[in-house]
């Protein structure tokens, strides 16, 4: 079923510039109610300010009519799982900064490191075959799944595509409009290759998504993704390998085109990506209802830049 949604594109919207009259998004908070079995950090509470461009106006001329102002705000809620790891840390933190809510399942719940966006996330912590999906999905307009790893081809099947697949049932049940998955570049192997636990979970993962939420689900495929990753409290900067490859395979990008049809070739020519690119990929498609599809390398990247504009 997998291979059904392969040549599938991604469509997203080309962003508008805003207008004249746009008010400025208002964040509202909202708490969750926790039953004594679970374990969850609050964020710290959020002030609610809306700036509206007549205020000068009206100031200048006291004696003006009165203007009637209606502001069509809309408030962002989405669930990471796996937001304390690396790609999902750093979803996180960009949702954060763009005035989302947030609120994050994982095993290892909060992260050991500080910093002002974690204090704006609820974490909690718990098993998806275990969750309780009322906790945590009432009120919520997105849910992304970084879920990922390596292991035996059982373990891999069950972590990269079963996981995902209750995820996405949970999503789909309780009425969530967005799925977004990170998935993976299948870096032009062969067909056999592609057919262990590791890609064959990710696919069957893909397939959930696009079959429950065809119109409004998005898969992202990068390949190496790099940037500054904690593990047990330290710090590797794999941004000081991927970020020169990435460079060095775009200049040479005409040279090394004709070899990219050559099997399992993108083993060494695919571009990293860095994880704050899949980040804002994320936050383009939590933005956008009408972005769907799977995302490639490059649209990862085009999404990702028409964010941080």
């Amino acid at each position: 079923m997998a291979s059904s949604f392969s040549n599938i594109g991604a469509i997203c919207k080309l962003p508008s510039a805003p207008s004249i009259s746009s008010i400025s998004r208002a964040l509202f908070p909202t708490t969750l109610c926790s039953s004594s079995h679970s374990r969850i950090s609050r964020p710290r509470s959020r002030r609610l300010c809306i700036r509206s461009s007549y205020a000068g106006a009206v100031r200048e001329n006291p004696n003006s009519d009165a203007i009637d102002v209606v502001a069509d705000v809309k408030t962002e809620r989405i669930v990471v799982i796996g937001g304390s790891g690396f790609v999902g840390s750093a979803i996180c933190k960009a949702a954060v900064s763009r005035g989302i809510e947030v609120i994050s399942l994982s095993r290892s719940g909060r992260p050991s490191y500080s910093g002002s966006w974690v204090d704006q996330v609820t974490w909690m912590t718990g098993d998806v075959f275990y969750a309780n999906w009322d906790e945590l999905l009432v009120g919520v307009t997105a849910v992304v799944s970084t879920l990922g790893g390596f292991g035996s081809d059982e373990q891999m099947q069950r972590i990269n595509g079963e996981a995902n697949v209750v995820v996405v049932n949970a999503a789909k049940d309780y009425g969530i409009p967005k799925f977004i998955l990170i998935s993976v570049h299948d870096y032009n192997l062969p067909s056999f290759l592609l057919q262990s636990g590791y890609f064959k979970g990710k696919r069957r993962a893909e397939s959930e998504v696009l079959s429950k939420f065809p119109s409004s689900g998005v898969v992202l495929r990068p390949a190496f993704i790099y940037g500054k990753r904690k593990v047990n409290g330290v710090e590797i900067p794999l941004d000081l390998i991927g970020e020169p490859v990435e460079k060095l395979l775009r200049a040479t990008e005409s040279f090394i085109k004709p070899l990219n049809s050559l099997p399992a070739s993108d083993l060494v020519l695919a571009p990293p990506v860095s994880v704050d690119d899949v980040a804002y990929a994320v936050i383009n498609a939590i933005k956008d209802d009408d972005c769907f599809g799977i995302f490639t390398i490059e649209q990862i990247k085009e999404a990702a830049a028409g964010v941080k504009v």
